[in-house]
This record gives C-alpha cells, structure tokens and sequence, in this order.
C-alpha cells in the first residue's frame, strides 16, 4: 500500500506544466518553479490592481454647458472629454453594455504602455475580460477581428485590440450614442445647466 501511494506521488510530480488561465503564450508559466510562479502572482496583482482603476470613473472637471452641448454635436466630442464619458458610461450601464466602454478605456490604457513586458500582462487581462468567449464581460466582435486577435496575441504589442477597439467605438457611436442624446440622463443634465445659465 505504501509503494502505491509512493508511486502516485511520483507520478503527479512529473505531471506537464500547465498553461496559467490565459491561453497566449505570453503567460506561459512552469507549475514546479515555486519561486517564478510567485514573481508571476506579485507582478499580475500589480497589472489586475492597475485594472481595477479603470472600473472607477474617471477623475475630471466639472463640464460646462458648453461642454455638454458639443457632446450633442458628435461622437468623437463626447468620447474625447473624460466628464462625457463619465456620463456616456453611466447611460451604458442602464442598458447592461457598460463592458464598451470599458474595453475602450482598457485599450487606451494599454496604448500608453511602454514596458514589454507590463504589454503582455494587460493584453492577457484584456484578452480574458473581454475577449475570451468565458467572459461575462465579453464585448460583441465579428470573427475577422477575432482571428487578427488571436495572432496578435502570440506576441502582443500596445497596439494588439486596435481593430478591436475601433469595432467597438463604432458599435457604441451607431447603436448607443442617439440613444444616449435622447435619454433622460442626458436630456436632465442639459437642462440643469440651461437653467442654472439663465438664473446666473
């Protein structure tokens, strides 16, 4: 009996390596090298910590009502002011497609990422949060852009979800973007500034 779980032991001591959850080569990993697998946990609670800040609102200014007039005027103007997204977010969110723009804001983020190695580490987060079809959060891609992904992503770069990204704001600028103009959300905040002018 002793040799039989002597052998066992032995056994699942030479197991294979297994891949860490993303599947990309970027995150591959060695089960038996306790001290890189730790390296490895520290430096993704880092990047997933990073992340996180992105789920928060942006920190900006409080619009004028100018601002919030040319919103009205196109897409790219609401997209390009920090206190428009805010409010476009929070639209998206009462019709459960929040994960738009935070995919969009996610791929800003990894735009500005210059460290080779920090790239591979926020491109796999990206790709398991929104990418991945096990996702809850996963955004809606045609199958072209999903196949350009894949092979980007055996050695991603600051630019991997480029195609993906546009895909993404163009879904949001067609689909949610008059949507948002005619709702309440929007509609209030025009008028509260219309009236605070014509009271000052």
């Amino acid at each position: 009996m002793r040799a039989g779980r002597d052998m066992t032991t032995i056994h699942h001591s030479h197991r294979p390596n297994p891949c860490c959850l993303c599947w990309c080569c970027c995150c591959s990993c060695s089960w038996n090298e306790e001290e890189r697998r730790r390296q490895r946990r520290r430096k993704r609670i880092s990047q997933e910590t990073k992340m996180e800040l992105i789920l928060n609102y942006e920190v900006c200014t409080k619009p004028s009502a100018e601002e919030i007039r040319l919103w009205s005027q196109s897409f790219d103007k609401l997209m390009r002011n920090p206190a428009g997204r805010n409010v476009f977010r929070e639209f998206l969110q009462t019709e459960y497609s929040e994960e738009n723009m935070l995919f969009w804001l996610a791929c800003e983020d990894l735009k500005q990422e210059i460290n080779k190695n920090d790239i591979k580490e926020k491109a796999c987060l990206i790709y398991e949060d929104y990418i991945s079809i096990l996702s809850p959060k996963e955004v809606s891609l045609d199958s072209r852009v999903r196949e350009v992904i894949n092979r980007k992503m055996q050695d991603p770069t600051s630019h991997t979800f480029e195609d993906a990204q546009l895909q993404i704001y163009t879904l949001m600028h067609r689909d949610s973007y008059p949507r948002f103009l005619s709702s309440n959300i929007y509609k209030s905040l025009v008028h509260g500034v219309s009236r605070t002018s014509s009271e000052s």
